[in-house]
């Protein structure tokens, strides 16, 4: 593996730790705000769920499968039957 790709997965992995910190501050400061404008209205503040998590296996990720992919799989397991 060349310098450059090994600098290309570092940038890319700090620039989405970055990116999912900033989608986590927004989301609280929304739900900041959203508490706030439904005190000002006189209704109680909503209880948001926490978000899922993703695994934290590491382990591949499924792949999503096309129309003429699952037909294929199909017709194949039939042939074997």
């Amino acid at each position: 593996m060349s310098i450059c790709a090994v600098l290309r997965t570092i940038w890319h992995s700090r620039y989405a730790a970055l990116l999912e910190g900033e989608v986590a501050r927004l989301r609280a400061e929304n739900r900041a705000l959203t508490n706030s404008l439904l005190g000002t209205a006189g209704f109680p503040p909503v209880e948001y769920p926490e978000p899922a998590k993703p695994p934290a296996t590491g382990g591949p990720r499924l792949r999503k499968r096309s129309w003429h992919q699952i037909q294929a799989w199909k017709e194949a397991e039939a042939t074997k039957q």
